[in-house]
This record gives structure tokens, C-alpha cells and sequence, in this order.
């Protein structure tokens, strides 16, 4: 990895957010929000899917650029490196429920780039990382408060 353009490289992370078809408000809000994280230097997208999953379990993935009004998010196409090949979107949409859209973001987190890459300079290598979801933390938090509840 002696490339200029990778010696800063932070960790890269995607995020899978599905809607039901009953519950899919698409207002633009999360449109803004990630762009707010992308103006202020906290991440760079590196690739964005839609994808959608029939009630027959069938998937279509599309690309940013496949789609018509990309409202904001136009300013991100042209940066955007697609990534994701066939064999990941099959995985990523094995998650899903038929009958589903979900959207898929994959993104560097550039606020961490200049400690990995010192970690590497040091002759570091990252072995493991791994991610906690708000619903597994907002669960644990419950579980504390009925076990006091109980307990009390």
C-alpha cells in the first residue's frame, strides 16, 4: 500500500437501511444528513445502492447514476467509486424481507484516516473491528432499567 492516495485511508464502513413498503417516507432528510457528515470532513461516500427485493425473493440493485432525481445527492455521483460488485449485493440484500427497498452506503471514515495511518507507520495492522447498533444498545440500556425497576 504504497500508493499516495491510500496512505491516509481510514476505515471504510457500510450501512443498510431498509424500508418496508408501508413505512418508506422518503422527505429528503437523510439525503441532507449525509451530506452534512460528508461536508464536514467526517466521511467521503465511496458508494451508494438502492436496492429492492420482490416478494419472490428477486433483487435488482442501482447505482446512484441509474437513477432520475437524484435531488442533492447529484454532487456525490461523480465522486463515487462503485465498489459493491453483484456477489456483495446478494449478500447484502440476503438480509432483507422480500417485498422491500433498502438503501446501501458505503463510506470511508475520514476522521480516522491519520490514526490508522499512523498505526501503520508504527508497523500496526488493524486485525478486527466490528460495530455495535444503536438497537442492540438501546435494548441493552432497557434491560438494565426493567432489571432496576424489578429489583427495586
Amino acid at each position: 500500500m504504497t500508493d499516495p492516495a491510500f496512505e491516509e485511508l481510514g476505515p471504510v464502513d457500510y450501512v443498510v437501511v431498509e424500508f418496508p413498503p408501508e413505512q418508506a417516507n422518503f422527505t429528503g432528510e437523510m439525503a441532507a444528513e449525509l451530506l452534512k457528515l460528508v461536508d464536514a470532513g467526517i466521511i467521503r461516500v465511496i458508494d451508494i445502492l438502492v436496492v429492492t427485493k420482490d416478494a419472490d425473493g428477486s433483487i435488482e440493485a442501482l447505482e446512484l447514476t441509474d437513477l432520475d432525481d437524484l435531488g442533492p445527492l447529484a454532487r456525490l455521483e461523480a465522486e463515487l467509486a462503485e465498489l459493491l460488485a453483484a456477489d456483495d449485493v446478494a449478500h447484502l440484500a440476503a438480509a432483507m424481507d422480500p417485498g422491500t427497498v433498502a438503501g446501501v452506503v458505503v463510506y470511508e471514515n475520514l476522521w480516522s484516516g491519520p490514526f490508522a495511518a499512523a498505526a501503520r507507520r508504527a508497523g500496526g495492522r488493524a486485525i478486527a473491528n466490528g460495530r455495535i447498533s444503536a438497537e442492540a444498545i438501546i435494548a441493552s440500556i432497557e434491560a438494565d432499567v426493567d432489571a432496576v425497576q424489578i429489583g427495586a
